[in-house]
């Protein structure tokens, strides 16, 4: 792997990572702030946070992966 293909790997995972910290604010701010009330919103924002984690670990995988060979 070259090193520009390394870098874009890193790019892309700290891209993920950054989503992925989004998400969970918006869970923590549902939590904190508007629960009971907004239930019904706790299906979808969980969804998408454990979606953009499991992104991110999967970059974050192959990232490790690449820099190991």
């Amino acid at each position: 792997m070259t090193e520009e293909e390394l870098k874009a790997l890193k790019k892309d995972v700290s891209k993920k990572k950054r989503i992925a910290s989004e998400w969970a604010s918006q869970l923590h701010d549902l939590v904190e702030d508007r629960l009971p009330a907004a239930f019904d919103e706790i299906p979808n924002i969980s969804e998408q946070t454990y979606n953009a984690c499991k992104e991110w670990a999967e970059a974050n995988a192959a990232l490790q992966a690449a820099e190991q060979a």
